[in-house]
């Protein structure tokens, strides 16, 4: 196990440039960031057909870590350029790391429409429940009644689920995931990368520093703690009442459809054209002709 890590530490981190990270002891983003290390080591991907793409917020660091193809965009946009670089090249696995505000605040309707159109991307998003690099202000996933610096009297307004969302919005494949539980991440995040379609992993994660400190939740080792009490798998979910489900959540696969991806019908579209447009042309040469004859 040690000369597994020791072998993607040295294969896939840039650990002589860009560490130390500036992530505080505790957070979950080290622990996200391992998941996707294994599970890609775990499915033989080269780093050269691997694209990582970030916004901006704490989550936005990681591929400064990795070494893969990366590129760190601006706040909510991780999407819209993995977008565009899935469709100038299809053969590329690409991956966009984002939190929770970043993905479903400023970028929400990119989240939405990057599910609807069922782009081959894999989205992994981590829900801390707060904007952490900015200050701790409230995010759309910050819990009804909870203190931040822009809710200081408590959040009046109400979170909605992520992973929902994006069953909802038509995604192919959707899982949560917490950070205590890591092993079942790695496998989540992987199956999430090989399956065709718009593919999300929600993760679960702790901010003690912003979030969990205004609201007297403990440290890091406290609210992974509480991740694992109060998470439930959907199969034992299903069995669960709604009573005994209260301020619990499911962890594992929401959603696992096939439908036809976007950049594959773009293409085909595309072939179309071209077909059509080179018989108007042959058309228009062939009636050139004609009249030059007669």
């Amino acid at each position: 196990m040690r000369e597994e890590a020791e072998i993607i530490r040295q294969e896939y981190l840039r650990h002589d440039k860009k560490f130390p990270h500036v992530w505080c002891p505790g957070c979950g983003n080290g622990i996200v960031m391992g998941a996707l290390l294994r599970a890609t080591h775990n499915l033989k991907l080269s780093k050269d057909e691997i694209v990582l793409a970030s916004g901006i917020g704490c989550s936005g660091r990681m591929p400064t870590y990795i070494d893969f193809n990366t590129v760190h965009t601006t706040h909510g946009r991780s999407l819209t350029f993995a977008t565009g670089i899935k469709l100038a090249n299809p053969e590329l696995s690409v991956i966009s790391v984002m939190g929770d505000g970043d993905a479903t605040a400023i970028g929400g309707n990119h989240f939405i429409h990057a599910a609807r159109r069922n782009i081959n991307i894999t989205a992994i998003i981590i829900n801390n429940s707060t904007y952490g690099m900015t200050g701790g202000q409230y995010s759309p996933t910050t819990p009804y009644g909870s203190k931040s610096t822009t809710s200081v009297y408590g959040h009046v307004e109400h979170a909605f689920s992520i992973a929902e969302l994006a069953v909802t919005a038509g995604a192919s494949f959707v899982g949560r995931g917490t950070v205590y539980h890591a092993s079942h991440l790695d496998k989540l995040i992987g199956q999430a990368i090989t399956k065709r379609g718009f593919s999300v992993v929600e993760v679960i994660s702790n901010c003690h520093v912003q979030h969990g400190r205004r609201n007297k939740l403990g440290g890091a080792v406290e609210m992974m703690q509480s991740f694992k009490n109060n998470a439930v798998t959907v199969g034992k979910a299903e069995k669960m009442t709604t009573e005994e489900m209260e301020d619990k959540f499911t962890i594992g696969i929401l959603a696992d459809i096939d439908k036809p991806i976007s950049t594959e019908e773009y293409r085909r579209i595309n072939r179309q054209a071209e077909r059509d447009a080179d018989k108007v042309v042959k058309a228009k040469v062939k009636n050139g002709v004609k009249r030059y004859e007669e």
